[in-house]
Formats: structure tokens, sequence, C-alpha cells
């Protein structure tokens, strides 16, 4: 954090009390970096990492000259993946409470086109999307950036590295050449390098260091004989250093799959998390090891970039990453707020090069530890179990409903419950593993909103 206040900058009053009233009171190092800049309009380049504060940073600026009067697109953010643009447009949202009759709207691919039509077919002022499905409504001539004067690309490298260099150049191409451009990436490889080159106008560079601390981090690096030992030794440390909530990072999609299902066939509560999934799926894997109902979440890393989900208790590196920055964001999933985390990694005598490069980009000597020998144990099992409900926001269904569904008989009690997540026409509840059953009956049997409401256990 910084010691500089918001009221510090040239930011509407109401913005500025907004901010104090969600309890935002110092800005972070990448805000007071680049909010000047931006409320300045000047182009920014900036370097952070999911977590430093990025959003706000251009979700201020972009509200501080924001004409709610003109009911046109004035902004467009680009972001890797729904997930994310849910994020951000739930972000921005927060941040303009206070400006009234402002509409943000999200446009992402993995969900049905006809509502998103419907919806622009009413305007709005902010887009919050997905290159993919942007391009589509562009093309279709049901959106238009004639208005827009800033233009985000958020994970920028996160883009690029899942084949959207063309979605992104056909975005560009119909946005005005005269508006602010504002790019955020984790790295800056020399793609994202090109990239800004072509679409930034004399840009301030910022970076802003590593936000997670490392050094609460229990870091061990196991030699194997070759890549047909690896399943086993990972089996192994599985069930040495088995916790509630583990992730093993791959280097490619049909590694994750294949890992995943190994460990599935051993007995471990896990799932996958890649780019060849369809978004049901993917929602419904966040959901579940976000609330507990998983324990391991076997992932690639694109996957898993700024992903919603807490710390975990330990991560398994399957592979080496290529380099240092993409080694620290898999093991800052682990030690966070101030606990202790365990990162364990596989390598083989053939990534000698890696290990050069982790231990130049880390500073640290890496020696090789003993795989520990386990004794004949089951794998964990994970606490919760979700249900999935066919009912949402769109059905004006709370999560006290749910709450209220679950405990009225008091056969279940807040503390047979876990997590709540709503979305537009379904809803995920988790509860604990002994109690799902009952509290399949309960729904199934009950009313929700004066409705019956169809559930099933996943």
């Amino acid at each position: 954090m910084s010691d500089m206040s918001f009221s510090s900058l040239a930011l509407p009053d109401a913005l500025i009390s907004n901010l104090a009233d969600l309890g935002y009171n110092s800005m972070t190092d990448i805000q007071a970096q680049a909010l000047p800049a931006i409320l300045n309009g000047q182009d920014v380049i900036a370097q952070a990492k999911t977590g430093s504060g990025k959003t706000a940073a251009f979700g201020l600026g972009l509200l501080a000259k924001l004409d709610v009067k003109y009911f046109r697109v004035q902004t467009l953010v680009l972001c890797p993946t729904r997930e994310l643009a849910d994020q951000v447009a739930a972000e921005l949202r927060k941040l303009a409470r206070s400006i009234h009759n402002i509409k943000i709207l999200t446009l992402c691919g993995g969900v049905p086109i006809g509502p998103q039509i419907g919806s622009l077919e009413h305007g709005a002022h902010i887009i919050v999307g997905t290159p993919g499905r942007v391009i589509d409504h562009l093309d279709k001539d049901r959106l238009r950036l004639d208005d827009l004067t800033t233009l985000i690309l958020d994970e920028a490298d996160r883009m690029l590295e899942m084949g959207f260099q063309a979605d992104l150049d056909a975005v560009i191409a119909k946005a005005p050449a005269a508006r602010q451009t504002l790019l955020f990436s984790a790295t800056y490889p020399a793609a994202i390098a090109k990239l800004s080159e072509r679409l930034l106008t004399n840009p301030l560079r910022v970076t802003v260091a590593e936000q997670h601390n490392t050094s609460s981090i229990q870091q061990q690096f196991f030699q194997i004989t070759d890549n047909a030992a690896r399943l086993d030794a990972l089996r192994q440390l599985l069930l040495s250093y088995q916790g509630q909530s583990s992730m093993v990072f791959c280097n490619t999609k049909r590694e994750t799959q294949d890992v995943a299902d190994a460990l599935h066939a051993f007995g471990f509560s896990v799932l996958a998390l890649h780019g060849d999934m369809e978004q049901k799926d993917r929602d419904q894997t966040l959901v579940q090891f976000a609330n507990g109902s998983a324990c391991i979440l076997v992932a690639t890393d694109v996957a898993a970039r700024g992903l919603d989900i807490s710390s975990v208790d330990a991560v398994f590196n399957y592979q080496l990453a290529h380099d240092a920055d993409t080694h620290t964001h898999r093991i800052g999933r682990t030690g966070r707020a101030g606990q202790s985390g365990i990162a364990l990694s596989l390598f083989t005598a053939s990534d000698a090069g890696k290990l050069v490069t982790l231990e130049d980009g880390l500073g640290i000597k890496i020696e090789p530890a003993e795989l520990p020998s386990t004794a004949a144990q089951a794998p964990a099992k994970p606490l919760m179990a979700t249900l999935q409900l066919d009912g949402g926001k769109k059905h004006k269904i709370r999560a006290g409903d749910i709450v209220g569904a679950l405990t009225a008989s008091k056969q279940l009690t807040n503390d047979d419950l876990g997590k709540i997540q709503l979305h537009d026409i379904w809803s995920f509840v988790a509860v604990k593993r002994s109690a799902v059953k009952l509290a399949l009956q309960l729904i199934q049997q009950g009313k929700i909103k004066g409705k019956s409401i169809r559930a099933r256990a996943l």
C-alpha cells in the first residue's frame, strides 16, 4: 500500500465518498503510480499481478471522465475470460454506486447471445467483454464504437497466449484512433512490447513489484528419473502433504486432463481446468473447488490466471514453469494473508536449463529433496459437496432465500452450509457432505420465493 489518499487526486466528490464507504482508504502501488496519468488522459502500460488493485486503477479513471448523460459506449474493457470479465464488471459496478443511471454490460462467450442482443439495443456506457464475443457483435453491427474514448486491455499477455491476437486486431480496427488506451499485463514479453508499440501513444510505463511475499512458502524440489516416474511421484507427494485445497500445475491442456483422470482413478477428489473445457463445465469446476467440494484442482497456467480463488494449502508443479515469473505466480496461490504455504516441484535431468532460470530469477539455490515414503493411506475427502439449483438472479433469488429454504425446518443449521454463489439462471450452494441428501430433499420438496426449484448434486 502507498501512503497516498484518493482525495489527493482530481476525482469527483461522489467517487471519493463511495471509496470511503467501501473502505478504500489508501491507494495501492499500481493506483498511486498509474491513476494520475490515467486521469490526465495519458496512455499507460502497467505491469502488475492479479490482486494489485489494477481494476480500481483503470475503473476510477474511466468513471471520472464518463458522461453518464451521453448514452453511448464510451469505454471498452477486453478480458481473456468470462470469469475475469465478470469480476471486472462487478468491481466497476461497486465503484460506480454513486453514479446514477450508469449501465455496465458484459459481452462474453459461453453464454446465450440473445439476452446480450436485447441489452445492446437498450444501449450502455461501459462494455466489459471477451474479444471473440465483442467482435461478433461488432461484425453484426449490434455494437458500435464510434463514441469510444477509452480502450482497456486487461491481462493482455494472457489474451495473446490464448490466441486472441486476430480478434484484438479486429476490435481495435473498429475503434476510433483518437482514444486513450490502457494496457495491463502480468508479464511483459516481446509480444506485449510489440502490441503496445502499435496501440499506444507516448505511454507511461508502470511496473509494480510482485505483491506476494514468497518467504512464507516452503519450497522443495524433487528430482525424478524420467517422465514415466512423474505421476507416481505426484501421487506420493499428494498423499504425504494432504490438504483440503491443493493445486497441481501442468504445462499443456492434454497433460492437465490426463493427470486429473489418473488422480481420479487413484481415488483423489480432483477436478481439471483447461482451455478445451466448455464454459458451463469451467463454471462448475471453479465453484466446486472454491467452496471446498473438491480437494485438488489440476490446471494450466493460462486457465488459472485471474481466478477468484483464495489461498490453497499447497501447490504442486507437475512440470517446471518455463520462467521465474510463472513459477512465482503459481506458488503465490499458497501462503497468502500471512499464512504459511507449501510449494513442491518435480524435475528431471533434462530440466537443467529451467532450474538455472529459476535459480537466477528467484535468487535461490535449488537442492533436490528426497521423495517422502508414504504409508498405505487413502486420499483426503472434501468436507463439502455442491448443490446446483435451477434458479438465480433473474428469478430474484437471493442467498438468504436459499439459506431459509435449507434451515427453516431446523434439520439443518447455518453451520451445515458453505459458500453460496448466485448466477443469472442457476445458483450453487455448498453443504457438508454428511448433509447432502437431506439438503437436496429440503430443496426439492420445499419452495423458494413461492416456487418449486429443481436441484441436483454435482
